[in-house]
């Protein structure tokens, strides 16, 4: 590691100028990532800016058909909280799931969702559910968001302060896990939207060579029958998907079908 200016600003505004005054200032939320990248020099800001004091940003609230979750809530609360068991249970599992309890107390849903790694929990729910991110400047659909690897839509001195996640009707979460890591391999997330209309969205995670995408396939048969056997009739091709030590593109493929039928299972009990 190397020397770099240490800043922990206590309101948003003081942190958004602290950012917008060095193009070599850096963000940190839990740590998770720039932490190693600094100890291996793979990153040198000259600014460090630590967001940890900034209490606005660490929130969890249900307003209406929508949760909130604030920037710099980790996903040990995530997982704990009572008002996301109710509102998305599926939600409070996944974060439950990511890394171990040192990664979870530590890990913020902000910097996650930032930091944007393709094998990533986080990108799933809110692809899967069409949630809002939100930022000290504007509101960008998650659709819009991810825009690539360890790539997002956020502009220079951008950050982020909460997500909103619509209210689903319906929606699981399973993933085939890297036993060390417990980032996806593949992981599926399968909602059905609370609009009435019965549309079921698919994001998947862990297996796309561009990260986190949408899975038309899965979400055109689950419009008919959202089923575990529906997801395993899907035959999912290795085009863009990815291949790395872990898992071949082929592998990948075949695992989305039934990742996707475990979700149904987390989140319809089976099928509907």
């Amino acid at each position: 590691m190397y020397e770099f200016e240490y800043l922990r600003p206590t309101s948003l505004n003081e942190a958004a100028a602290a950012l917008a005054s060095s193009s070599e200032a850096s963000l940190i939320a839990g740590g998770q990532t720039l932490i190693p990248a600094l100890k291996q020099r793979l990153s040198r800001p000259s600014k460090l800016i630590d967001l940890g004091a900034i209490t606005d940003l660490k929130d969890i609230r249900r307003e209406g058909s929508h949760l909130i979750i604030g920037a710099m809530t980790p996903h040990a609360e995530v997982a704990a909280s009572d008002v996301v068991r109710e509102a998305i249970p599926a939600l409070a599992r996944l974060a439950g799931g990511i890394g171990d309890p040192q990664v979870r107390h530590r890990g913020t849903i902000g910097g996650s969702i930032a930091n944007n790694d393709p094998s990533a929990d986080y990108p799933a729910a809110l692809l899967g559910l069409g949630a809002t991110v939100v930022t000290n400047s504007r509101e960008i659909a998650a659709d819009d968001f991810f825009t690539g690897l360890f790539t997002t839509a956020l502009n220079p001195g951008e950050i982020i302060t909460a997500v909103r996640f619509p209210v689903p009707a319906k929606a699981g979460y399973a993933k085939f896990a890297q036993r060390a890591s417990r980032y996806a391999i593949v992981g599926v997330w399968v909602a059905k939207v609370a609009s009435g209309v019965g549309e079921v969205r698919v994001a998947v995670t862990g297996a796309g060579a561009d990260g986190v995408f949408r899975e038309g396939g899965l979400e055109k048969a689950f419009s008919l029958s959202a089923t575990p056997e529906t997801a395993r009739g899907v035959k999912v091709g290795p085009d863009g998907l990815l291949s790395d030590i872990h898992a071949s593109a082929e592998y990948r493929a075949a695992l989305i079908p039934e990742m996707a039928a475990r979700a149904i299972v987390d989140g319809w009990g089976g099928g509907g």
